[in-house]
């Protein structure tokens, strides 16, 4: 029989762009005295000096990581002047979902009223960036034409309240964007990787024993971090990616208006500006100080607090930088979004 090629595939694209940014913080705000309190030897002082952090949110019953991601989704449609029928691909980035089964990404489609493909992705404290790659590719190709991406965490879920070293780092919230087509690219080359030789410095502990069923794990469950060990190699191995994310979009530091890494803490933050010579001009996000550590959260709540702030505007470029628990990373330049007025 003759060959039959396979039809190319339809895109109109040149490049993929961020259309549209949004946003969901939970209602309740939890300061270092409360969180400190079942931590021994802990205080808000000793906390935010070893972390920046003053504040973070901690979801209610009701916020679910559906309901933070549906609300989150919903705010990014409005800024990109879209609905819900344009949507061709949900993906929801998290480590925290409440069931493995269903996932989260296709009851977040159905909340909003569609029945487009949805999947979650697991990258940690990297899945934004990931998921953020992930789209582009799909838009670029003619897979879709336009993709919800959303990083949703509740990291209060996976807490051990008396574990020194994590208690008083993670908060909850969910950050979305709209990823689309452009005649240009807004979304530069992903430079990305993992490192699971080290995936032991960043577990979640099994459940403890099961009194009918017999033995589940040992200890209490929560999630826990070889601190000094994750802050080495956030510190010394991210900034090269990062450098390598700025050369292959083919941009300069000075050339950026803002520097959106992972809120992890501000210690790493701080070291990463030093390794990478971020000039002054930058802006460089700090939304840990009031919301704690997200996770795959963290990088689209802190995009967005600098575009509702005021310390960045749609169409500026900014070095986007996730890393975390697996381990893994991902950098990739990006031009900046609009948001929903306040």
């Amino acid at each position: 029989m003759p060959r039959v090629p396979i039809a190319d595939r339809p895109t109109t694209a040149r490049g993929a762009r961020l259309l549209g940014a949004g946003a969901y913080r939970p209602r309740r705000v939890v300061d270092n005295a409360e969180v400190c309190a079942p931590i021994a030897g802990a205080d808000a002082d000793w906390v935010f000096a070893r972390s920046g952090i003053r504040t973070r949110r901690f979801a209610g019953a009701d916020e679910t990581v559906v309901a933070m991601s549906t609300a989150a989704a919903g705010d990014a449609l409005a800024a990109a002047g879209l609905t819900v029928a344009a949507v061709d691909v949900v993906l929801v980035a998290t480590m925290s979902a409440d069931t493995a089964c269903p996932q989260v990404a296709p009851r977040v489609a159905a909340e909003l009223g569609t029945t487009a493909p949805a999947f979650d992705l697991g990258a940690a404290c990297s899945g934004f960036c990931y998921g953020l790659e992930t789209a582009a590719a799909l838009v670029v190709a003619g897979t879709a034409r336009h993709v919800l991406v959303v990083g949703v965490e509740r990291m209060s879920d996976l807490l051990d309240p008396t574990d020194r070293g994590t208690a008083f780092l993670f908060g909850d919230g969910a950050g979305a964007v709209v990823v689309g087509p452009g005649e240009t690219t807004g979304i530069g080359p992903v430079v990305w990787g993992s490192d699971g030789g080290q995936s032991d410095l960043i577990v979640h502990a099994p459940a403890p024993a099961d009194p009918v069923d017999g033995p589940a794990g040992e200890g209490v469950p929560g999630l826990r971090m070889q601190g000094p060990a994750v802050f080495r190699w956030a510190s010394t191995e991210i900034a090269p990616v990062a450098g390598k994310a700025l050369a292959a979009a083919g941009v300069g530091v000075d050339d950026l208006a803002a520097f959106v890494p992972h809120q992890a803490n501000n210690r790493i933050t701080d070291a990463l500006v030093r390794a990478l010579d971020i000039p002054d001009h930058v802006a460089v996000a700090r939304d840990v100080t009031g919301t704690g550590n997200t996770s795959a959260a963290s990088v689209p709540l802190a995009l967005h607090a600098l575009l509702t702030d005021g310390d960045a505007r749609p169409g500026d470029l900014a070095l986007l930088c996730g890393f975390g628990a697996g381990l893994t990373y991902a950098a990739q330049v990006v031009e900046l979004p609009p948001v929903s007025p306040a």
